[in-house]
């Protein structure tokens, strides 16, 4: 009879080692009666399981790279870590407030490397910015000016090339900030306000 063991705070402190396999990774992440899409991921064999995600990927000086949040579950040693650029607007704003409200704009949106793993027969192509995929109803950009499949270069005059650029953006941001989006659709250019709301 196989024993199941649930990592959890009983194994604290435990680290393994890995090597970074590649950077900018995308996986599908299946949820029920929907996918989505992770981005710009940092590819590891470094262990994670349920229990021990979350814990850092550093360096073997202690330099913290990212931050490890998921593993191919039909696989062993396919792991991915959010890299740590995104995370550190996250600390910033525990150091100096105490607390994080997650702000949002309320879109489902993807880099243009995974416009082929939506469709691949398309040949939908775009230079730079992100793709939007969907509007959340009732979510802060809901009823605005801003359409399905536009394409967001700026926000607020900060270049966006990949949905990393995004989050790392907002998470400098609060609920009820208004950010101003620069959008492409078609041949048009335009720009769009929004304010922002709670996650």
């Amino acid at each position: 009879m196989r024993s199941v063991i649930q990592f959890g705070f009983e194994f604290r402190r435990t680290v393994t080692s890995g090597i970074i396999s590649a950077k900018n990774r995308t996986i599908k992440i299946e949820e029920t009666d929907k996918s989505s899409y992770m981005t710009d991921l940092i590819q590891t064999d470094a262990t994670i399981n349920p229990g021990n995600s979350g814990g850092p990927l550093i360096y073997p000086n202690g330099e913290v790279l990212g931050i490890n949040t998921v593993k191919i579950s039909s696989a062993e040693g396919i792991g991915f870590a959010v890299p740590m650029n995104i995370i550190k607007p996250i600390i910033e704003k525990f150091k100096s407030t105490g607390e994080f409200e997650e702000a949002t704009i309320g879109i489902y949106a993807y880099d243009k490397e995974v416009i082929p793993y939506l469709n691949a027969n398309s040949n939908f192509n775009f230079e730079r910015g992100i793709y939007v995929a969907q509007i959340t109803k009732n979510g802060p950009a809901d009823n605005t000016e801003l359409k399905e499949g536009d394409i967001i270069t700026n926000i607020d005059h900060v270049a966006l090339n990949t949905m990393n650029d995004l989050r790392q953006y907002i998470y400098t941001k609060k609920p009820n900030d208004e950010v101003t989006l620069r959008v492409t659709r078609g041949k048009i250019n335009k720009e769009i306000k929004i304010a922002l709301g709670k996650k």
